[in-house]
């Protein structure tokens, strides 16, 4: 019979126990050795549903561009806007209506890309299955699986869904799911107490490859209820968090908001106190508030990181999201797996080892490689590259490194017969044809073969080497022997064969680290990283990467069952300084725990992984880091950077990338800022004069001034290039705020006061030289209305030279402007130029003359003004040398 009447009990969310003794397991659901029938099939198809990965409905676009729409910056931006419309200037407010539309519309884009991680997930099933219903073999589409299915694997297949095998073996490649680099044995017999299902010997699971064998097995689970879906909703459950600069940008916002509607006010009443007509005072606090408003912020920092974007690609790492760019700069641990991340993920010839001898020579190893290489399927493409077992074909290529080379084509021309690995036995069998009869080879775990060496047959220490070198993180295989006489047939049976060998040896294969990686780590270190690794693979082969690239120098900690650790235990991990942890074995689950945590203890950080199983991991880190050449498309989806060199150092450099990217939008900032003072100032003197003293500036200077001269330096001020020392300091507190007290102390109180008492400067000195005093009517008509507008020129004027040398202190932080050079961002001596030029035409031109009130300085007041930005600078560079000079001695 294919099922019983009754049939089962059809409920998707009841899934059966895969590890219950499989005759139980067959009767739960109703399935027997004739696998079920058509019309069963269809009737839990329907139930069941298709054997697909599915994704949950999405977040309504309107909803996400108005979320977009809202942010506290795009609200100011909004205000801006508003007010450009009631100061009548229609172009500037239609402006920034767009500025805010292109930055809400390429946030939405950004986040759209994140959500094809699930959809991806599907691609690792395949298009059709090997089943067997009404008692034959057919192909039908692996969507149409249902629990109770017995399907066929043979080598080669692709897993279609989470099944118990009922008969024969496989090796399974698992890394899709598990991170370990080489198959792993899947046998038909009882389940094993205390282990993982992942780690269950009897199970396979959706989207996995079998490399060798034969089998069948039950299909127990499909679609959202295989490991494979199980992933897909953790990465749909865990929700991105917004990155440091984004959060912090809120804040700027808040306080830019704060401070341009409180002056606004104030100004507003202060001058209707001082007698100001109400239209007046109206038009300063609209002008102060259009002072205070950078329209320029938030476009300024999206064009500084679409720049470390852009810098980023070329060096090998494409970003998905502009802030992550900014997010590596302040990562303080990185969580990296091991194999394709810290290795080359390709199985190597390391180490070999053969019996000792009274005359050892070289023949002996040259012998063991050639004979291992004999003993496998590999074949050769027609591009001359190897095709089969990662692990045959490392055995292939160091025969050839060790003068013993093995023509696939001749190997299988010379061979008389062949017993495939058997994930029972643990060993595969060949015989050879030699020029003097024939040779059987036999290779596999040292155990399984050590047990078949003729009587008396010396190992001379075998199982101790095979320890040492397994210690050091190798798979290790051992190779026997044993001649046929001229003439002797090929045994047909494999116990025939497999029996009285002599050994040559061991031979350890291993997944070496990239050469780059061991550098890139000590840059970790010099910059005050913290580097784990967290991976499916086993921990004395984890452990032994890490110590080859300097993970762990001084102190190593080694969690062999990673799974099994409480978050107790992990917090106190986590919490020791100094120590860098190798998290072995470890699921899905425990990725997302160790993100979690170091994310509880304020860590920013940053998760690299190419696996499938790395996307909710990727997904839920600050930043996911994913391979691009050996990754899967799920990781890559799930990520928010991908390495399209796969190459570990790369990480580095966007570390240092970001660093650069994070002090450039502090640096344009500081240069935003620091002219608020000048233009704030005027009005300030002009209102507590109550008019005595003219308007030293207009509200059309002031949009020239932010919308005009200012925008093109602010920009190459995110070109600047990476101070001296920038990787070899700490990664800044993820509380740190990107403008703090220093930040406003520098550019409100140092740079702009210095600006302000210039400016001011030029201002009564143009007008106490056309003989001016307080009171002074200055109105069209008057006999001082000239000297005025060319006072009020003096001032527009004056705030540009005084923006230069901001512009050119603003470029460091710390160092001397001697140490990062005067020539080294061309493009702010270009913007430097045009602000110049632009400044020269408003002043010089009649008809901006009669537009922005402006009129032509004098030689004597242009050189004063020359004057301006060396001031600046200069002040400035004495401020950083006091401090350099007290961070020394104190």
């Amino acid at each position: 019979m294919t099922d019983t009447a009754a049939g089962p009990d059809l409920t998707p969310d009841k899934a059966p126990d895969p590890l219950e003794p499989l005759p139980l397991l067959r009767r739960e659901l109703h399935t027997g050795p004739l696998g079920l029938s058509s019309r069963e099939a269809a009737r839990r198809l329907a139930v069941y549903g298709p054997n697909e990965v599915r994704r949950t409905a999405r977040t309504s676009v309107l909803r996400e561009l108005l979320r977009q729409l809202v942010h506290p910056l795009a609200l100011l931006l909004w205000a801006a806007a508003a007010l450009a419309f009631i100061a009548a200037i229609e172009v500037l407010g239609w402006a920034i209506v767009a500025v805010i539309l292109v930055n809400a519309g390429f946030a939405l884009v950004q986040e759209r890309q994140a959500e094809k991680a699930v959809e991806t997930l599907a691609q690792y099933l395949p298009a059709q299955a090997q089943v067997i219903r009404d008692g034959q073999p057919q192909h039908v589409p692996a969507r149409d699986l249902v629990p109770g299915d017995l399907i066929a694997l043979d080598e080669g297949a692709r897993v279609p869904a989470d099944a118990r095998l009922t008969e024969g073996g496989i090796e399974a490649d698992l890394s899709m799911l598990t991170g370990e680099s080489t198959p792993v044995e899947r046998v038909a017999g009882p389940g094993l107490e205390g282990l993982s299902l992942l780690q269950e010997p009897n199970l396979v699971f959706s989207g996995t490859t079998a490399t060798e064998g034969q089998a069948q097995a039950i299909v127990f689970a499909t679609g959202d209820h295989t490991e494979l879906g199980r992933i897909a909703a953790l990465s749909q459950r865990t929700r991105r968090e917004p990155s440091p600069l984004e959060t912090q940008v809120k804040k700027v916002a808040w306080l830019i908001a704060a401070v341009a509607v409180a002056m606004g006010a104030v100004f507003l009443v202060l001058g209707v106190a001082v007698g100001l007509p109400l239209t007046d005072s109206l038009m300063f606090a609209i002008g102060l508030l259009v002072a205070n408003v950078p329209e320029g912020l938030l476009p300024t920092i999206t064009l500084a990181l679409a720049v470390g974007v852009r810098v980023l690609a070329r060096q090998g790492a494409v970003i998905k999201r502009l802030s992550a760019v900014e997010t590596l700069g302040s990562t303080n641990v990185i969580c990296t797996d091991k194999t394709g991340t810290l290795t080359r993920n390709q199985m190597r010839l390391h180490s070999t080892w053969t019996p000792p001898h009274e005359s050892a020579s070289g023949s002996e190893t040259a012998e063991l490689v050639r004979a291992a290489a004999q003993c496998t399927t590999v074949t050769r493409e027609s591009d001359g590259r190897l095709h089969g077992d990662p692990t045959e074909i490392a055995l292939v290529e160091g025969a050839a490194q060790h003068a013993a080379p093995v023509d696939p084509a001749d190997r299988d021309a010379h061979r008389r017969s062949c017993f495939r690995f058997d994930p029972r036995m643990r060993r595969m069998s060949v015989v050879q044809a030699e020029e003097n009869g024939s040779r059987v080879i036999v290779k596999g775990a040292p155990e399984a073969v050590l047990a078949l060496l003729a009587e008396g047959e010396p190992t001379g220490g075998a199982q101790d080497a095979a320890d040492t070198l397994a210690a050091d993180g190798m798979r290790v295989l051992a190779v026997a022997v044993r001649e046929l006489p001229p003439g002797t047939a090929a045994p047909p049976q494999r116990q025939d064969v497999e029996r009285d060998l002599h050994l040559l040896g061991l031979v350890g294969l291993y997944d070496p680290p990239r050469p780059e990686v061991a550098a890139a780590v000590q840059r970790c270190h010099d910059a005050g990283l913290t580097v784990h690794i967290v991976t499916g693979d086993n921990g004395a082969t984890a452990a032994a990467v890490a110590r080859a690239v300097g993970i762990g120098t001084p102190n190593l900690q080694v969690v062999a069952q990673s799974e099994a650790i409480d978050d107790h235990e992990l917090d106190h991990l986590l919490r020791q300084d100094g120590t860098e942890i190798v998290f072995a074995r470890s699921s899905p689950e425990t990725k997302l725990k160790v993100a979690d945590a170091l994310r509880a203890h304020g860590q920013i950080v940053a998760m690299t992984g190419d696996g499938v199983n790395d996307a909710p991991a990727l997904h839920r880190a600050h930043i996911g880091v994913a391979m691009g050449l050996s990754g899967t498309d799920v990781a890559r989806e799930a990520s928010t950077m991908v390495l399209t060199d796969d190459n570990f150092a790369t990480i580095v450099t966007a570390i240092e990338s970001g660093r650069r990217v994070y002090d450039n939008v502090r640096k344009f900032i500081v240069y935003i800022f620091a002219h608020l003072t000048p233009e704030v100032v005027p009005f300030l003197v002009f209102a507590l004069s109550a008019g005595a003293v003219p308007l030293p500036l207009t509200v059309l200077q002031i949009l020239a001034i932010d919308l005009g001269t200012e925008t093109l330096p602010a920009l190459a001020l995110g070109r600047e290039p990476a101070e001296p020392g920038i990787m070899s300091r700490p990664p800044r507190p993820s509380s740190q705020s990107v403008i703090n007290k220093d930040m406003l102390i520098r550019s409100w109180g140092w740079l702009g006061t210095v600006s302000a008492a210039l400016v001011m400067t030029a201002f009564f000195y143009v007008l106490w030289r056309a003989g001016w005093h307080p009171g002074d009517p200055t109105g069209p008509g008057t006999p001082l209305h000239h000297a005025y507008l060319t006072a009020t020129t003096a001032t527009f004027a004056g705030i540009v030279t005084c923006q230069v040398g901001t512009a050119i202190a603003a470029r460091t932080d710390h160092a001397a402007l001697r140490d990062i050079g005067f020539f080294t961002n061309p493009l702010l001596l270009a913007g430097i130029a045009f602000e110049l030029v632009f400044t020269a035409a408003l002043v010089y031109a009649p008809p901006l003359q009669n537009l922005f009130g402006t009129a032509a300085l004098p030689l004597d007041v242009v050189l004063l003004l020359a004057a301006f930005p060396p001031m600046v600078w200069g002040t400035d560079e004495i401020r950083r040398w006091a401090r350099r000079r007290h961070h020394r001695y104190s």
